[in-house]
């Protein structure tokens, strides 16, 4: 049994959470909270598998809730809020930096027509989430070790553009990497994140919020330009035609995964070949990493993020198994090496910090 602690300052969201966990018969909620610190409090006499959490609560929120979990009695925890515009704070995303894996949407109704795809998504991710092994977080983390760049006669010439794919944990992954590029980095960047489609929005913004290049949701039709990085709406495949313009499509009925990452190394391989860059990212399951390994054998050059700095190592791991990832490096790395790729270098921290 899957045990799962429910924390949400609302009875009514409380009660529907519990009904939709507890009518699967591999799990068991085994307690609920009104906030984070009646969390804390019943993590300190039992402890469950996975943790739902709600962001906006009183007494401790979701973020200060998550960072106090993952700095003493780590678990997997899953934020699960109401709350779709989260262009109106960044408590939501700064979750993801304490260490939740996920963002979900809060389940509508039994009533409403979306409440089956819904509550079957909520109990996918519990049960995805209850076989990760998250470690401890300090309350101040400690600088990681920039790794050195590789040298420029290891890497390609000719790089016209960068893929990236991420899901669980992925999001900071991903930021750390778009904002160690300069405002005039010479490529552009296509980034696949598995997100529910409502927080794509606020996840660009949250993005843009610490990054010097442009960062868009991508429409169809756009035309990819240098520093840019262009974010796969939810719902919709991404790739780049032979116009060298974005090309979004519809995935087949029932694909759990859309956008999905292999889709977007597929279009990478087909379309740029050996001067593409692929990137896989933390994420649970193996999406992207046949795509990574089409794009090594046309010449790319592919990486997969390290064990280390991974939130969830799955989709890193099965490209590496695969042999699929030239690299493998932290996010730091890959900055490094995107810089090192595009003629760069990176700019020396003030202070020797």
């Amino acid at each position: 049994m899957i045990k799962v602690l429910i924390v949400d300052d609302s009875p009514l969201a409380r009660e529907l959470l519990e009904h939709v966990l507890s009518a699967d018969p591999e799990i068991e909620v085994i307690g609920c909270a009104g906030n984070g610190l009646e969390a804390i409090a019943f993590l300190e006499e039992r402890r469950p598998d996975v943790v739902i959490m709600d962001v906006y609560m009183p007494g401790m929120d979701g973020f200060q809730a998550t960072r106090r979990i993952m700095a003493e009695r780590p678990v997997p925890v899953i934020i699960v809020t109401a709350t779709l515009d989260p262009k109106a704070d960044s408590t939501l995303f700064r979750t993801l930096e304490a260490g939740a894996l996920a963002l979900l949407p809060k389940p509508p109704g039994e009533g409403h027509p979306d409440h089956r795809q819904a509550a079957d998504e909520l109990v996918q991710y519990v049960k995805l989430m209850s076989e990760v092994r998250v470690v401890r977080r300090p309350l101040r983390p400690a600088m990681q070790r920039q790794r050195a760049p590789a040298k420029d006669g290891e890497l390609p010439s000719k790089i016209q553009i960068v893929a990236i794919g991420a899901s669980a944990g992925g999001p900071v992954a991903v930021r750390s990497i778009l904002a160690s590029l300069p405002a005039d980095f010479p490529l552009p960047l296509l980034v696949v994140q598995h997100m529910a489609d409502e927080f794509v929005g606020g996840f660009v913004e949250w993005l843009a919020g610490s990054c010097a290049i442009r960062v868009k949701v991508a429409a169809q039709g756009d035309p990819i330009r240098p520093g840019t990085a262009y974010l796969a709406p939810g719902g919709l495949h991404m790739g780049v035609d032979a116009l060298g313009r974005i090309r979004l499509t519809r995935g087949e009925a029932g694909q759990y995964l859309c956008p999905s990452v292999s889709h977007l190394f597929h279009s990478m391989a087909e379309r740029f070949g050996e001067h593409a860059v692929g990137i896989l990212l933390s994420g649970m399951g193996s999406d992207g990493a046949q795509g990574l390994k089409e794009m090594q054998e046309k010449g790319a050059l592919t990486i997969a993020q390290d064990k280390e700095s991974s939130a969830v190592y799955g989709m890193p791991a099965e490209a590496v198994k695969l042999g699929a990832a030239r690299h493998v490096l932290s996010p730091e790395g890959i900055a490094a090496m995107l810089l090192t790729a595009a003629g760069r270098r990176l700019r020396p921290r003030v202070g020797g910090e």
